[in-house]
């Protein structure tokens, strides 16, 4: 029966409506005793299952504020005021259901999300069959086939074929993507034209965009600390109005007076108003390739006012190149990039890999070369023994502790090159310097307005740490106009560069890749992490999570915080100002049951309509600022 009523609570309200439109028409032509009937019908099927509601939120130990209209109700009927009793329980369903709609618009971002989930998958079977099978279905090193315009079921890797993917679900951007053979690729992306074969990596609710669902599921849970507090002070507020009531009654006499005071003081925008923020911000986020894992960093993030960024693969693109390879004292340029290229091999650092993939570019086979022992010299280089001669590749530290010297000119030139923006790697063979190989790496273009953006939103200092050389460093510092940077750190430094920002005063957030900058994210106030499709430890680590590998993803993240901190702000000052002044009115004598009810409804729908602004924000502005990179993009 409860159940029954609940499903068809709105069918009670129009119900209830009815009742209440035959009850007035029958006051108008005179007809009391109808009225009564119609009246009190339907102040009883309207306030069934709100009286439902009380009685469980009482076995819960709580009061709630269908428990307060309860009581108001019953003592609207002893003192036969119908015409209030009636009105006052359908506001309240009607209001409820309005609420219903509207929450259901702000939690939209999500229902559009888990609306993208792909429900089939195409699998290439023996002898060139397929079968279309739930995407449950899928296991890992399954041959999977994606057609235009279908959806990418599960991560995997391109084996065959190209095409134009819209990864808007994952990164937030518009713009497709170009996949071709060896390319990942991410559930609940859709290829827009091409054709594609790939193997299943990751299946299930192991895909990055089952994860993205459930991180967004997550953070809506999570409260705000606004929210915390008003959860106390409602379960506080709400039985002291209840004693209020009684004693304005014991002084006043007044029971119609005491119940309208009972009604009138329900917190219901006040407990609604932040978290329906909340959900709105986070939705926004999730749609524009953003992860804020909660409304309590929500909070913290608003209040951020000093940025720290990893230089490489966070300001720069992360995709360095070999520049330049320059040898000394006769050594040669292949056997120099051949025997640096095997070393870098047991090394996960970027500046190695990069030599290792220019080696294999120039068509080297690494194979052939022998490794007998190597040593990766974390944030300073490598040492190895490669083909019987001692390998030593890495920074000016790494050579001064080989006790390996550098002669001017080779240190000119190396300086030459770190001013240009390149990074220098010396590498020696049997202890003396064969050469030098410069890799560079590009600002992103969108840096320095996302910066620009930052500051205007608040933000007071910006720092960079690098474990780069000093002069690469400055050169990207002047480039984004960086207030303060520190080059050739190791993890740990940058760990004590972000203590030293926070035990100052500042609230920080650090930005790096996820990995290499895992220490100093997770020291930090809000730890940001960067990463095209999200890898696990950037999604399971950091505070917040940007999909696409852009900063103005950060620039709109930030702007978004603080705007949903206002807005809970907002939301709380009408809410404390319509109760504030509708309870000065009630005893003044100037407000009445029903038509405080009727504000007090309102109230809670401006709350919600005011927090699904959050859903829109900031469209504009990005549109402008995506068109002004592209603009200096093509100008370049």
């Amino acid at each position: 029966m409860v159940a029954y009523i609940t499903k068809h609570k709105n069918l009670i309200t129009v119900l209830s409506g009815i009742l209440i439109a035959i009850g007035f028409a029958s006051g108008f032509i005179g007809s009391e005793n109808l009225q009564d009937i119609a009246l009190i019908s339907a102040t009883i099927i309207a306030s069934t299952p709100i009286f439902i509601k009380a009685i469980q939120s009482l076995r819960m130990k709580a009061f709630s504020i269908d428990l307060l209209v309860s009581i108001a109700v019953l003592g609207a009927v002893y003192i036969g005021e119908y015409t209030e009793s009636s009105i006052v329980t359908f506001l309240f369903l009607l209001g409820d259901y309005l609420e219903m709609r509207t929450l259901e618009k702000t939690r939209s971002s999500l229902r559009e999300l888990v609306d993208m989930a792909p429900q089939e998958a195409t699998i290439l079977k023996a002898e060139g069959k397929t079968e279309t099978i739930p995407v449950e279905e899928v296991e890992k090193g399954n041959r999977v086939i994606i057609r235009p315009g279908g959806k990418v079921p599960v991560d995997g890797v391109i084996i065959s074929g190209k095409a134009s993917i819209n990864e808007a679900a994952i990164t937030g951007e518009s713009v497709p993507a170009f996949k071709t053979i060896n390319d990942k690729v991410f559930s609940g992306t859709i290829l827009d034209n091409g054709y594609i074969e790939i193997i299943a990596e990751r299946v299930g609710d192991d895909t990055t965009f089952a994860k993205i669902i459930e991180l967004v599921e997550e953070a809506q849970e999570t409260k705000s600390k606004a929210e915390k507090f008003l959860d106390r002070f409602a379960n506080v507020y709400t039985p002291a109005v209840v004693v209020l009531s009684i004693l304005i009654y014991a002084v006043t006499r007044d029971l119609y007076l005491a119940i309208t005071f009972l009604v009138i003081a329900c917190p219901g925008a006040l407990v609604l108003g932040a978290p329906v923020s909340n959900v709105a911000g986070i939705g926004n986020g999730a749609k524009n390739g953003v992860l804020i894992k909660g409304g309590e960093i929500m909070d913290k993030f608003a209040k951020v006012d000093t940025l720290v960024f990893d230089k490489t693969g966070t300001l720069t693109k992360g995709k360095p190149e070999v520049t330049d390879i320059r040898t000394f004292n006769n050594y040669n340029l292949q056997t120099l990039l051949g025997l640096a290229a095997k070393a870098e091999t047991i090394s996960e650092h970027h500046l190695g890999q990069t030599i290792v993939k220019e080696a294999k570019a120039q068509g080297m086979d690494l194979t052939s070369i022998e490794l007998q022992e190597g040593e990766a010299i974390k944030g300073n280089g490598i040492k190895a023994v490669v083909n019987h001669q001692r390998l030593v590749a890495g920074n000016r530290k790494l050579m001064l502790a080989e006790r390996i010297n550098l002669p001017g000119q080779i240190e000119n030139y190396a300086v030459g090159r770190e001013k240009a923006g390149n990074s220098a790697i010396f590498s020696a063979i049997d202890g003396e310097i064969a050469g030098v190989i410069s890799i560079a790496d590009q600002i992103r273009e969108d840096a320095k307005t996302a910066l620009a953006q930052m500051r205007g939103n608040g933000v007071k200092k910006i720092v960079m740490l690098t474990g780069d050389n000093e002069h690469t460093a400055e050169a990207v510092a002047a480039e984004l106009g960086i207030d303060e940077f520190y080059a050739e750190l190791l993890p740990e430094n940058k760990v004590e560069y972000v203590k030293r920002l926070k035990e100052s005063g500042h609230v920080v957030a650090m930005a790096g890749d996820g990995i290499n900058d895992a220490p100093a994210i997770a020291t930090a106030d809000i730890g940001l992490a960067m990463g095209e499709g999200g890898t696990d430890i950037s999604m399971e680590t950091a505070d917040v999570v940007l999909m696409a590998d852009k900063l103005m993803q950060f620039s709109h993240a930030y702007s978004l915080a603080k705007a949903t901190t206002r807005n809970m702000q907002q939301n709380i000052f009408i809410a404390v100002g319509v109760v504030f002044f509708l309870l000065t009115g009630v005893l003044m004598g100037d407000v009445h049951l029903a038509s405080g009810m009727f504000i007090h409804e309102a109230s809670v729908l401006i709350v919600i309509l005011n927090a699904m602004r959050l859903i829109r924000f900031n469209r504009k502005q990005t549109k402008q600022a995506e068109e002004e990179i592209q603009g200096a993009v093509m100008k370049a």
